[in-house]
């Protein structure tokens, strides 16, 4: 890339543990692009003044997250994507407007159609742990895929009541000690909350679906959750947190830098070297 040197930026509170900077300076490196992707810890007092002046801190665009989603929605243009999932986690400008997307919905998808190729061939019913932002991703993922079904199982029942009335009635608001009857139904099963993450409490479930269900996990630390490990100890088919991470971050580096990508076997091994470090 020639001319002017672009810079890209995780936005965090806090920002420390992101592992946005090594995917995309990656990329940077393999396509010897004079370009660079930085992290910036902002707390949320301090982030309207930051996104609102993107461009004279020297960026093109950013990644968003924790605990800044919500508020990068209402800062920026956001696509139908952003709008209905209710959060945004890319920032880039188109001319003057600085526009948003949540490429979680993507990260998702891309990480299913590699790992587990056909896991949407006549896909009838999925179950969806949570009822949060990455839930929120999922599900508009699935009905985007026509999944007919799409249990959303939260301990919370308004919350799942929530989902149901912005993506209408193929989401099934369920509770958590309905999982058992649900799964015997199900092609597709996905954990979206924090249960089995290094520091949470474990996810618990008896794991008698059907031979053909695929289990899901947005959790990439640790690589394999109890979840994933009680999954592939039955000879189920398994995609984990961590593609989902890599492949979500794919849009973003084209958006600013304008070349798309690959994820490959090399990058994860290096991701993942780096999620193995004490």
């Amino acid at each position: 890339m020639s001319g002017e040197r672009k810079a890209a930026c995780i936005i965090a509170w806090p920002a420390g543990h992101s592992r946005s900077p090594l995917i995309h300076n990656y990329w940077i490196k393999q396509h010897k692009l004079n370009a660079e992707y930085r992290r910036e810890a902002v707390p949320p007092e301090k982030f309207v003044d930051f996104v609102s002046h993107l461009r004279e801190r020297g960026y093109v665009g950013g990644n968003v997250t924790v605990p800044h989603k919500e508020a990068a929605l209402r800062l920026s243009q956001p696509d139908e994507r952003a709008r209905a999932v209710g959060a945004a986690n890319c920032l880039w400008y188109d001319g003057d407007t600085l526009r948003s997307t949540n490429t979680d919905v993507e990260g998702f998808l891309a990480n299913l159609d590699q790992t587990t190729p056909g896991w949407d061939r006549g896909l009838e019913s999925a179950v969806v742990l949570g009822a949060g932002g990455g839930a929120r991703a999922v599900v508009y993922a699935l009905l985007a895929r026509e999944v007919k079904r799409i249990a959303v199982v939260n301990r919370t029942r308004e919350r799942a009541l929530a989902l149901q009335a912005q993506f209408g009635a193929r989401v099934q608001p369920a509770g958590w000690d309905e999982i058992g009857g649900l799964l015997g139904n199900a092609g597709l099963l996905v954990n979206t909350t924090t249960l089995g993450m290094v520091g949470q409490p474990p996810l618990e479930i008896d794991l008698r679906g059907p031979a053909a269900l695929v289990v899901a996990d947005l959790v990439y630390a640790p690589l394999e959750t109890g979840l994933l490990a009680a999954a592939r100890a039955r000879g189920l088919r398994t995609a984990d947190g961590l593609g989902m991470l890599l492949h979500q971050a794919v849009r973003g580096f084209e958006l600013w830098f304008g070349l798309r990508p690959q994820v490959t076997a090399e990058l994860r091994a290096l991701v993942e070297a780096d999620l193995n470090k004490k």
